[in-house]
């Protein structure tokens, strides 16, 4: 039965917030360069900016990542663990900015199209 709970603990949902660093997992990542065989499992080190609900989150991309959708599943994400500066003292992270939050940012409308046009053809 201990066995089972530990095997739980792991896969339970995890309780993000905003501006916590996470690792993204490179499961469905197809524009990072390499043999796919060598590619790390986990990229980044990824600042959260908006939560959707539980089970989203946005982050602010950078790197080759930049042209990537910035909404991910919860479920792809895992915790940052900063490196120990004693068992690895010659490796330097990467400067990192965490962009300010505006929470109560007013958004309009610039410009109404009346209609679209693809390819030729007007759609709705």
């Amino acid at each position: 039965m201990n066995d089972a709970l530990e095997y739980a603990k792991q896969r339970w949902d995890k309780s993000h917030q905003v501006v916590d660093l996470v690792l993204g997992s490179t499961l469905n990542f197809n524009n990072i360069k390499g043999p796919k065989k060598l590619k790390d499992s986990y990229v980044g080190r990824f600042v959260i900016v908006v939560l959707h609900g539980t089970n989203k989150v946005q982050l602010e991309l950078s790197g080759e990542l930049e042209n990537k959708h910035p909404t991910f599943p919860v479920s792809l994400m895992k915790y940052y663990q900063p490196t120990d500066k004693e068992l690895f003292p010659l490796r330097n992270p990467t400067p990192l900015t965490v962009p300010p939050v505006d929470q109560h940012e007013d958004k309009k409308i610039k410009k109404f199209i009346k209609e679209r046009r693809l390819r030729g053809k007007n759609q709705r």
